[in-house]
């Protein structure tokens, strides 16, 4: 038996037991637990978010044993019903550039504050130019959520992800495109430690300490939730920057670096990007190796313009030196397809690597260079020491996943696992049908994107003000600029009010998304793209 490759302090927080496991695959699946756990709550449900929006539905119908489907209505609701019930929301306090994705002035628009056991904060506590990235969701310390996906819109959506769907519709009545995403439920000790973690920052951020929940009462685990696993250890795995007198924490990175070294047969990825230094490195010298595992990444392609020419510039980069790398023909690289999406994709936002079959980790980590130390980030992971029924546990949820993009039941991809022996014969042996994985095009790099500097839009480590301001202000600048603070103040007054115009005034008619998007498509097809967006934001800074 090989080396564990979880090991407390170096790659992971803390390694516990978890009673029961459970793979989510997909919104709908996530939604429907959360909700049957929420109503079982006793005394705390503790939601640590990127990200939340108070109108969406969490079930479809009209009402669940006389609860309503709506987030803010159906929390209302519980909380009434209990008296000792308490639910804290702690969401990172967004920048201003978000505010047209998401519920507008969320201190002042939100309902959170019209029950007095439901508290909200909005969470800056971080360097300048990171975010708290974390999803998790903790009930009563007995049951808890980790993943990719955030209680807000434009998320739900079954594995079937059709072209079209009517209940895919956001609380502004648009509909949204299919969107893939993955969580994991855990019990047991593994739920108390992520209830410590979600009560510690929501300390940080408000200087209020939240007293852990008794351990008795009701089992919050939905009676519905079939585990995938049983008595299983598993590791609470981090990234926290450096900020005040807290020090960095880069579990994340030091985890998918070992994971990678440790491989042997096969490396399954899903990620929404590629643009990290540290795992793209990592790969590459795995792929130079002559007896070094199969990776497969599953990524999502097309995005908003913005996007684009961004973060989807860095992942040409890194994906034009991993098949340079590719030595012996061992990398795949597939997006999903569904039928009769007319030029649309679907959404690739999970945040999953499962290694030989042995190992799996399911968070909220991108492999970008933000996620390995800028933003806070909190995964899940867990692998099979030698245990065979832990190997059958994690077998089954890679072959759902893969399942569900190539459009085959579970039961057939695992006799063709086994048949071929090999993770890209596989997939290549079932591909083709209208539901399929389809290979990742090779995207074209101009000689404008060597001017993109990644540092500004995906740091490897947090910004710092001081150092900027030295760099780039003169110091007799520096010194005369309080008027000029003001100044900025009175901007960004008038631009907040132009985002409300937009929203609720006839402007938002005339400057529509169609018209966004055409001159985002003129923006995207130039060569100059990416100059142009980061000098764009440069200035705009």
């Amino acid at each position: 038996m090989m080396d564990p490759i979880l090991k407390e302090g170096k790659n992971c927080w803390r390694i516990l037991k978890a009673k029961r496991v459970a793979f989510l695959v997909d919104a709908a699946d996530y939604f429907d637990a959360f909700a049957r756990s929420a109503a079982r709550a006793k005394e705390s449900i503790l939601i640590a978010a990127w990200d939340v929006d108070s109108r969406i539905r969490l079930f479809n119908e009209k009402e669940r044993e006389g609860l309503p489907p709506g987030l803010w209505d159906f929390l209302n609701t519980v909380v009434k019903r209990q008296k000792g019930l308490n639910v804290h929301i702690l969401e990172w306090d967004f920048a201003v550039i978000y505010a047209l994705e998401r519920q507008l002035f969320p201190v002042f628009n939100l309902p959170w504050r019209k029950n007095r056991r439901i508290h909200y904060h909005l969470d800056s506590e971080h360097p300048v130019g990171a975010s708290h990235h974390q999803k998790v969701v903790v009930i009563d310390d007995r049951i808890a959520f980790v993943g990719g996906l955030d209680l807000t819109r434009q998320r739900w959506d079954t594995p079937e992800h059709p072209a079209e769907d009517p209940r895919r519709i956001d609380p502004s009545g648009v509909p949204y495109g299919p969107f893939h995403d993955v969580q994991i439920a855990v019990d047991g000790d593994a739920a108390a430690v992520l209830g410590d973690l979600v009560r510690t920052r929501w300390q940080r951020a408000t200087g209020k300490r939240l007293e852990p929940p008794g351990r008795g009462g009701v089992d919050p685990w939905p009676v519905e939730l079939s585990p995938d696993l049983a008595e299983v250890r598993v590791a609470v795995v981090r990234t926290d920057p450096a900020y005040k007198d807290r020090e960095k924490v880069r579990e994340v990175e030091a985890l998918y670096l070992d994971t990678i070294a440790s491989a042997q047969r096969f490396i399954y990825i899903e990620n929404q990007y590629l643009s990290s230094f540290s795992v793209g490195r990592a790969l590459a010298g795995s792929l130079e190796k002559k007896d070094g595992p199969e990776i497969v990444i599953v990524l999502r392609v097309g995005s908003d313009w913005l996007e684009e020419t961004t973060m989807g510039v860095f992942r040409a980069r890194w994906l034009a030196r991993l098949r340079e790398a590719d030595l012996h023909d061992r990398l795949r690289v597939y997006y999903p397809a569904v039928p009769n999406l007319d030029g649309k994709t679907v959404n690739v936002h999970s945040k999953v690597m499962i290694a030989d079959g042995t190992f799996v980790r399911v968070g909220s980590s991108n492999l970008s260079n933000r996620s390995m130390g800028v933003d806070t980030e909190c995964d899940i992971a867990l692998e099979s020491c030698g245990e065979k029924r832990i190997e059958k546990g994690i077998a089954g949820f890679h072959h759902r996943l893969l399942g569900e993009h190539l459009g085959v039941p579970a039961h057939v991809l695992a006799c063709t696992m086994e048949e071929e022996r090999s993770l890209i014969r596989c997939i290549e042996k079932l591909k083709g049908s209208k539901r399929t994985l389809l290979p990742f095009p090779e995207e074209g790099i101009s000689w404008t994107t060597e001017l993109l500097p990644g540092s500004a839009i995906d740091p490897v480590e947090p910004i710092d003000p001081e150092k900027l301001l030295k760099e780039f202000v003169p110091e007799d600048v520096a010194k005369r600029s309080a008027h000029r603070l003001r100044r900025f103040i009175l901007f960004l007054l008038g631009m907040l009010g132009l985002a409300a115009a937009w929203r609720w005034t006839p402007l938002g008619d005339w400057i529509d998304w169609d018209t966004l998007a055409a001159f985002g498509a003129q923006v995207r097809d130039n060569g100059s793209a990416p100059v142009l967006v980061i000098t764009a934001y440069v200035i705009g800074s």
